[in-house]
């Protein structure tokens, strides 16, 4: 896969969100969501706000160190919440999905002059530039369920999902390592249905611990937006357990995802 393929879906997941946004009445653009804090207004700002970030890292990466400096003095969540959402916030209801519109625009266009092979400065270590399409897409997909969640609407799942799942197992040691755990040893072999039918495996034939079920189950318990419990994986051996109970496919401080029984 190319990265022009990979931004192609970007653009659609992002897409498969607007009639749910172009949807909120003002009062469900103050609901609160899942996430500690943030309403359905914060939930949109992130996006906008990295979208465009993005699209700065790709365009000028010279001019990375200041917006990187700028984010990681903002000091706490609190500052980090004041710099990344206040503009939304700010912005009459009706304003606020033309803002996202306009920051993931400019990300589009900075990111059709991607090469396969180009590294994107971020805020952590520099990513390949698929790599990097693949985390936005994977985050509009789960801040979406955020919103999607908090206001009660339905978005139906597609094979975009593969991107989201492929991140999923591909940042099991990322899991632990910034948890400042070691992983267990042994391979874990993960084997989802996508929504097409189509099946995707990660992992060995051989391994040890084995995950199956619904892909979509699985990217919303690697994203924290579902508990193990409440979804309908598969998961044989201990190894593969220890992982989904604290699977964390995003950057950022370690975080636990939402107690059981919180979306049954």
């Amino acid at each position: 896969m190319h990265v022009s393929d990979i931004l192609a879906d970007l653009l659609d997941e992002q897409a498969a969100l607007d009639p749910i946004v172009r949807a909120l009445s003002d009062a469900d653009w103050a609901t609160p969501t899942a996430s500690p804090r943030w309403t359905v207004t914060d939930q949109i700002a992130h996006l906008t706000f990295f979208d465009a970030k993005a699209a700065v890292a790709i365009a000028s990466p010279e001019r990375w160190d200041e917006e990187r400096n700028r984010l990681f003095g903002a000091g706490g969540d609190v500052g980090v919440d004041e710099l990344t959402l206040t503009a939304v916030r700010e912005l009459p209801p009706g304003e606020r999905h033309a803002a996202w519109v306009r920051g993931r625009a400019a990300l589009e266009h900075a990111a059709k002059e991607l090469a396969d092979d180009t590294r994107v400065p971020w805020y952590g270590p520099s990513m390949g530039a698929k790599s990097f399409l693949t985390a936005r897409l994977m985050e509009c997909w789960a801040h979406g369920q955020d919103v999607i969640d908090a206001v009660g609407a339905s978005r139906p799942p597609s094979d975009r999902l593969r991107h989201v799942a492929q991140m999923g197992y591909a940042t099991r040691g990322w899991t632990y390592l910034n948890r400042g755990e070691s992983a267990p040893p042994g391979e874990v072999q993960v084997r989802l249905t996508g929504p097409s039918g189509d099946v995707w495996t990660w992992g060995p034939d051989d391994a040890g611990a084995r995950v199956h079920g619904p892909a979509e189950d699985f990217c919303l318990v690697v994203t924290q937006r579902r508990h193990l419990d409440d979804v309908s994986l598969v998961v044989e051996g201990a190894v593969a357990v220890d992982w989904l109970a604290k699977a964390q496919a995003f950057a950022g401080p370690p975080t636990d995802g939402p107690p059981p029984g919180r979306f049954v």
